[in-house]
């Protein structure tokens, strides 16, 4: 498929000015295809060529202004119209679509649980000529109004508030029509068909729905009461941030199946991975993760949809902005109050983690930087999320909440219903304020890397001094905790002074008396930068961690830690011990996972050496131990559950979780749900404790989509050469596989215990990789670089492979993109392994 490049779309928005579109979706001819039809009605504002959009299994016919148009004309994805006159026209394409099994376009799935069918629209970037013609191009807005044909037991959704105007005679289908939009882009438009489990509401004059599919809907019920408060919440608290009021005519979020996303910010309908609706035991962190997405998509509403980005290198005004009001507004508006400690220890790693690869780029990249859609796509990713929001707390805190959002509301104000770019949004906040936004933009969100702030602490008679060192270019307003031993207690903190700096300074702060025992830069989080410890502070934070009061200031040193794990100035031996020591005595959940989550993952799989992963592997089992028994008597459950996920993931016998899977309990609780009993029958499966007869009796006990998903990952994870042959011709030869059974097998296929048995496919991985992501697109291209990536062969062999592969030019871009940074993070664990 063609890529738009940003010249073709300057040169048609120049020429187009397109009004409405009319579209007739016909989701009943079977399982493999619909029929879709197009009205445009546009205006050339000047005569020209120019083209349309479509991906059609077929197109059967095309006219413009009652004129016929040769079929046949279709290049690729594109239908020329050449010689426009200027003035109004109307284009008319009748085509048959294909369905989709990789999120992209509009995707059908199945659910094996009671066999019934759901589709949803997935438009974003340039999908959306999957499903229909378009213009398709952020910057040339339009009505949207719906006409879907669908079985007669199906509700459709959209954009507009919908409503069943007919049925079909022949057949009884349900003929469904939405209200018309506002104007907004092509990759907004949505629709999800299916018979839907709907819970429904009204606040503020508006309705409100949140829907999922029906084998879900006693664990939506469960949690309708929570989600619909947060999502009320969250709208009433940007009503008092915003001047402008909610642009659209209703509020419907979909929980659908196999989405690629955590959501996706369609007008008037919200579309969720459909894992945030629980079937089985979730930690408190990880309801606060869904508050917090409500709130990033509902900020969308206004930042992205009311107002839109001209091209893709700006979207970074979406993405960014909607992540710092997520995390903000649900620690304002919900009962989750420490979004920010989650942000901190978990969220704030990734933007870390990407700009210190070869591909890092600015937050806002230069538009020659992002030619393309092709391109465009490569930069979703924690720097233009983590990165972003950091970047604008930061701005907060050294513009002020006050004048941040009064730029916020002129931005609204200025281009609602249109499309803005970086420098009309610096232009709005610089409107209400003294301070130089412009330089500020520049240097923060022009600019790549992380900056590193260092304390350097000078001792002498009767006081002492503080100068921070700055590696790197941005300003930075921080906040400079120190802390002292609590008199009596072997590792508590207390708080000896907080003060405010600007950095860089020439400003020497100082003390008298004895130097603290812990200095730390940017307590608070208020900035993005690398921290780094002076040697005595770095002492204090290993032994007494757990002391330090604030959780927020603990999240910071655990990062802290965590680089320096990372660029090899900390042994993950090191490391590790200090999770054992503290982690047993943490009680913030998010700390707790994101610590774990860590020291299992990254550090274990990747950064310590082969000889040595069994060692690391026991001490975190013991560590999740501890924790085991701490709540035992029922007071964290989130605690608990975590821990247990972690030790059987970390499991390197297999007698406590058959124990455990036979009772169909953990000793002491929690009782086995499914995510937890296909945990721990995929760890089975990876010590070989398991074998096939299992796997299917399991499958057959939970015959869901999860279920089918465990099964594709524990089969994957046998340590049996046939197994291994049988899940490597599922991933790169059976192109039928959706989305996620890809993402399932390829997540049991790569197990550090099983090297040798894997050895042969580490190699033949990038020429199957290639040729899989040329095949089936973006989507399992990308998923081919993210799981099925051989992580754990962290050797020189690999590397070479890799290298040589990138040299490769028939990569599409997503694919080279994670193969390039799997590479970088490949070599980074080899360089801890061996220094």
């Amino acid at each position: 498929m063609s890529a738009l490049t940003r010249n073709e779309a300057q040169t048609r928005a120049a020429l187009l000015d397109v009004h409405h579109y009319d579209v007739a979706l016909d989701l009943t001819g079977g399982d493999d295809t619909f029929d879709s039809t197009t009205v445009i009605r546009f205006s050339a504002l000047a005569t020209g060529d120019t083209f349309v959009e479509l991906k059609p299994d077929e197109l059967h016919s095309v006219s413009l202004d009652g004129t016929p148009l040769d079929p046949a004309a279709l290049d690729d994805n594109r239908l020329p119209l050449p010689g426009l006159t200027e003035g109004s026209h109307e284009l008319r394409v009748q085509a048959r679509m294909r369905y989709s099994r990789t999120g992209e376009g509009l995707h059908r799935f199945t659910d094996p649980a009671d066999g019934e069918t759901y589709v949803y629209t997935q438009m974003f970037m340039d999908d959306v000529q999957r499903v229909f013609a378009a213009f398709d191009q952020p910057d040339l807005k339009a009505v949207f109004a719906f006409t879907v044909t669908a079985p007669a037991h199906w509700t459709v959704l959209a954009n507009g508030i919908t409503e069943r105007t007919g049925d079909r005679d022949t057949d009884g289908a349900g003929i469904w029509r939405s209200a018309p939009t506002p104007v907004i882009s092509t990759y907004l438009a949505a629709v999800a068909a299916g018979p839907w489990h709907s819970v429904r509401t009204e606040h503020a004059g508006l309705p409100f729905g949140i829907h999922c599919r029906q084998s879900l809907a006693p664990h939506l019920d469960a949690d309708a009461d929570e989600i619909l408060r947060v999502t009320t919440d969250c709208y009433d608290r940007y009503h008092e941030k915003f001047t402008e009021p909610y642009p659209f005519d209703s509020y419907d979020q979909a929980f659908v199946p196999e989405f690629n996303a955590g959501a996706m910010e369609n007008p008037g309908l919200v579309t969720f991975r459909d894992e945030f609706v629980f079937r089985s035991a979730v930690t408190d962190t990880e309801r606060m993760r869904r508050a917090m997405v409500i709130a990033h998509e509902m900020a969308h509403m206004w930042f992205g949809d009311l107002v839109t980005l001209r091209w893709w290198d700006d979207i970074w005004l979406n993405e960014s902005f909607a992540e710092y009001m997520g995390y903000q507004t649900a620690a304002e508006a919900t009962r989750f109050t420490d979004t920010w400690t989650e942000f901190g220890v978990t969220r704030k790693a990734w933007g870390y983690d990407a700009d210190q690869r070869p591909s890092t780029h600015p937050v806002a990249p230069d538009p020659d930087g992002v030619p393309d859609t092709a391109s465009a796509l490569l930069n979703f990713d924690g720097i233009s999320y983590a990165k972003g929001a950091s970047a604008l707390r930061q701005l907060v805190a050294w513009l002020g909440e006050k004048d941040f959002l009064a730029g916020i509301n002129t931005h609204f104000a200025r281009h609602r219903f249109a499309n803005a770019s970086l420098a009309d949004f610096v232009d709005s906040l610089a409107s209400g304020t003294d301070r130089d936004v412009h330089a500020w933009a520049d240097i923060w969100l022009r600019t790549t890397g992380t900056d590193t702030l260092t304390p350097e602490i000078q001792e002498g008679p009767g006081g002492w001094s503080l100068a921070v060192r700055r590696d790197g270019s941005r300003p930075h307003r921080i906040a400079v905790a120190t802390y002292d031993h609590t008199p009596g207690e072997d590792r508590a903190l207390e708080l000896r002074d907080r003060l405010d700096l600007d950095v860089p300074t020439d400003e020497i702060i100082s003390g008298a008396g004895r130097r603290p025992a812990l200095v730390l830069l940017n307590d608070g989080d208020l900035t993005y930068a690398k921290v780094r410890l002076d040697e005595e502070s770095l002492e204090t934070a290993l032994r007494r961690i757990s002391g330090v009061p604030e959780p927020l200031t603990r999240a910071i040193l655990w990062n802290s830690l965590r680089d320096m794990v990372r660029d090899g100035e900390l042994a993950p031996a090191a490391y590790l011990e200090t999770v054992h020591t503290h982690l047993s005595e943490e009680t913030d959940l998010a700390i707790v996972q994101g610590v774990l989550g860590f020291a299992r993952g990254q550090l274990a799989d990747q950064f310590v050496a082969a000889g040595e992963r069994a060692g690391a592997l026991r001490l975190i089992t013991s560590t999740c131990r501890d924790i085991i028994r701490r709540t035992e008597d029922g007071h964290a459950p989130g605690l608990r559950l975590a821990a247990v996920r972690v030790f059987i993931d970390s499991a390197t016998q297999p007698d406590t979780l058959a124990a455990w899977l036979a009772d169909g309990t953990v000793a002491g609780g929690p009782e086995l749900d499914p995510e937890l009993r296909w945990r721990i029958l995929g760890r089975l499966a990876v010590l070989g404790a398991i074998g096939e007869a299992e796997i299917s009796q399991a499958l057959a006990d939970d015959p869901s989509a999860t279920g089918e998903e465990g099964a594709a990952r524990c089969r994957a994870a046998l340590p049996d050469a046939e197994a291994k042959a049988a899940a490597w011709a599922r991933l790169f030869e059976d192109d039928t596989l959706s989305n996620y059974l890809f993402t399932a097998t390829a997540q049991g296929f790569w197990q550090p215990e099983q090297a040798d048995l894997v050895r042969e496919y580490v190699t033949r991985y990038y020429a199957d990789a290639v040729a899989l992501g040329a095949r089936r697109g973006p989507a399992i291209g990308e998923a081919a670089g993210r799981w099925a990536f051989p992580v754990h062969a962290v050797d020189e062999d690999n590397l070479r492979a890799g290298r040589a592969c990138l040299e490769n030019p028939d990569i599409i871009p997503l694919l080279r993109r994670k193969l390039t940074d799997q590479l970088d993070d490949l070599a980074r664990a080899h360089r801890v392994r061996n220094p």
